[in-house]
């Protein structure tokens, strides 16, 4: 009896990467043991650390000499190449941005957007539908520390000479 009652469904998503192909993510549901922790999210916390500690396993690597910027540059130049499309008329170009966005209770927040030619057209909310488990505790971990961080931008904002 206390072995079912540990034992519950549960949607997971996870990336598949096949050769020739391009990443993508599949959802499934299965049955995991509440009372044992699923080897799948021990992976996603491994590559979250990972993914978090990026730049500076970068500047490891370079023996500090040197920074993380490549991964900026490319960044921006493809928010620029998609914008300069948009602009051109492309109806279908979208690209990740820190918006203004009614997603989370937080007046700004990182998500997809369609871009156009006045600039953001859409912000897509289907990005934080189906979270799993693990994203939903990251992403409510995470909101405090972004509230202060937005706090503390829009008060620097704020306090700058508006450009006559």
């Amino acid at each position: 009896m206390e072995e079912e009652r540990r034992k519950r469904k549960r949607k997971e998503c996870y990336a598949v990467s096949r050769p020739g192909r391009q990443r993508t993510r599949n959802c499934a549901t299965r049955e995991v043991d509440s009372g044992q922790r699923d080897p799948r999210v021990l992976g996603c916390h491994k590559l979250t650390v990972r993914i978090q500690n990026a730049g500076t396993e970068v500047v490891d690597a370079k023996a500090s000499a040197g920074s993380a910027t490549l991964s900026m540059a490319y960044a921006a130049a493809r928010f620029m190449e998609s914008s300069l499309r948009a602009l051109d008329g492309d109806s279908d170009v979208y690209e990740c941005s820190y918006v203004q966005s009614e997603l989370t209770e937080l007046p700004f927040f990182a998500s997809r957007v369609k871009l156009g030619k006045n600039g953001v057209e859409a912000v897509i909310p289907s990005d934080l539908q189906g979270l799993t488990e693990y994203e939903a505790k990251a992403l409510e971990a995470l909101k405090p520390k972004l509230k202060a961080s937005i706090e503390k931008g829009v008060a620097f904002a704020n306090k700058q000479p508006v450009a006559a």
